[in-house]
């Protein structure tokens, strides 16, 4: 399973504003066929699923400025794609958790 993360910048478009290109593209996740997990976050998108699936719908959502009239778009991908056991977002978000609520003499162990 990976977990990508997406930030997609449309250029041209004659605004600072984003967040109507930012809505039509989550609106294009939530329709997505393939079985994804999602997060839209203030600066990013991160999805998780598997590989294939994935790179598929960020080749569809780096489509929906153009469609919406930008002129350009600029979209960067990380991928954390691990091999040796399942990892998911939020089995990420727990191991930190739990290392935070560890004392501090406990971590060094």
């Amino acid at each position: 399973m990976a977990i990508v993360q997406v930030t997609i910048v449309p250029l041209g478009t004659g605004s600072t504003s984003v967040s109507e290109y930012v809505a039509a593209v989550e609106r294009l996740l939530s329709e997505a066929p393939e079985p994804i997990k999602h997060q839209l976050t203030p600066m990013s998108t991160i999805i998780e699923g598997e590989l294939d699936d994935v790179l598929a719908v960020v080749r569809r959502m780096h489509e929906v400025p153009f469609r919406n009239g930008a002129k350009r778009v600029s979209t960067s991908i990380t991928i954390d794609d691990r091999r040796d056991r399942q990892g998911t977002m939020d089995q990420k978000l727990a191991s930190v958790s739990e290392k935070l609520v560890k004392a501090p003499s406990d971590r060094r162990k």
